[in-house]
């Protein structure tokens, strides 16, 4: 641990050698930061990695499972002046390799999706797009693979066509036809992108389908799948939780053998745990990711974009304040990652300093539970 000296005007003298191992230049800017009573100076580097954009917070489906059921929000899209500001703001985000439009809407029914699409991917960014499938007809399809989209996201909870009809309203067939048109386009065009990807929110009323959807995962050659347990957002849902504070069996599933060209790959299912504990990681902060909204607003992860209620483990209602560190119609990216708030909140993040409200012994006569508001004095909690 090297020591560092102040100058005869108190001035601190970081080492070169330190300087040089981490690519810093000389006259760098920090934040200088106490917690404590130690003092901490944060780099002030666009260092973004991945970049989330919500076209839209509309959608064709009305989901049982989704936030659009108890949000205060309004529907509406982005438009193409605050996505250009995005555009031109991500020549000043020199680590920028991601760019992915999803969302709580559904990217699929904005307009200028495909424009969207193209704009990043002219400044050499990959892509990836989520959605529910349903709009993937062979056009869209099409021209997917043709902009050179390397990731696509399909959400599919159910397996069989009544558990996703349930779910989603409406018809599993139509989705599965279209993921088959895609990979139909692909090898027309003599492509393996976008590598196709399926989200899977568990439910008691579909776990018991979680070896089926391997099995599904292979026949539209999936790469990759993702099962996350339900957060309940209404008093429904709560019947439908799978995890508690009791320990619960870890879910189980398989992989399988996934062709892509010459090459055999094994995919892959990410299963949730299935004990309660507080994850001491924030996935959107170690990505160096931030998320911006339909409006350009800047919010640093999706559970902190919106303004939303939703039932905590015990059953205890919480309101979510959607938390804004910054708007993109007004200023660079890469003025908001360094702003003096956006900084320290990552810091506070990485180090885990905020407090664990359903840890807690006194969470039953709490009112700051009933917000996203922490007793250490930093919010959000």
């Amino acid at each position: 641990m090297p020591k560092v000296r102040a100058d005869s005007k108190g001035c601190l003298v970081l080492p070169d050698e330190f300087l040089k191992q981490r690519h810093f230049p000389a006259d760098m800017e920090y934040w200088l930061d106490e917690r404590e009573g130690d003092l901490i100076l944060h780099a002030c580097l666009p260092d973004v990695r991945k970049l989330y954009i919500e076209p839209t917070t509309g959608c064709n489906l009305y989901c049982r499972t989704c936030i659009r059921n108890v949000w205060s929000d309004p529907e509406a899209a982005m438009t193409m002046d605050t996505f250009g500001h995005l555009v031109e703001s991500m020549a000043a985000l020199p680590q920028l390799k991601r760019v992915v439009f999803t969302g709580f809407g559904e990217p699929l029914t904005h307009p200028h999706i495909l424009e969207m699409i193209e704009a990043v991917r002219q400044r050499d960014v990959a892509v990836t797009v989520g959605s529910n499938g349903l709009l993937l007809d062979r056009a869209m399809a099409r021209e997917l693979v043709r902009l050179g989209v390397d990731r696509l996201v399909v959400s599919v909870d159910g397996v069989k066509p009544e558990t996703y009809a349930d779910v989603r309203g409406a018809m599993l067939s139509q989705v599965l036809d279209n993921i088959r048109g895609l990979n139909e386009e692909k090898v027309r065009l003599g492509s393996l992108m976008p590598a196709l990807g399926i989200e899977f929110v568990v439910l008691k009323g579909n776990v018991a389908e979680l070896p089926d959807l391997a099995r599904l995962a292979s026949r539209l050659h999936a790469a990759r799948v993702l099962v996350s347990n339900v957060l309940c957002y209404t008093e429904e849902m709560r019947g439908q939780m799978l995890y508690g504070y009791e320990p619960q069996p870890p879910l189980d599933s398989g992989g399988w053998l996934l062709r892509a060209g010459d090459w055999l790959m094994w995919g892959t299912i990410e299963l949730p745990r299935m004990h309660w504990g507080a994850e001491r990681r924030c996935r959107f902060i170690g990505d160096r990711a931030l998320v911006v909204g339909w409006d350009g607003k800047v919010s640093p992860c999706y559970a902190l974009s919106h303004n939303y209620s939703y039932f905590a483990i015990d059953g205890r209602r919480k309101e979510v304040s959607r938390y804004v560190l910054g708007d993109a119609n007004q200023q660079p990216l890469a003025e908001i990652w360094m702003s003096e708030e956006y900084v320290r909140f990552r810091s506070e993040v990485r180090a885990f300093h905020f407090p664990s409200c359903p840890d807690c012994d006194l969470r039953d006569t709490c009112d700051l539970r009933e917000r996203n508001e922490g007793c250490w004095g930093w919010n959000p909690s």
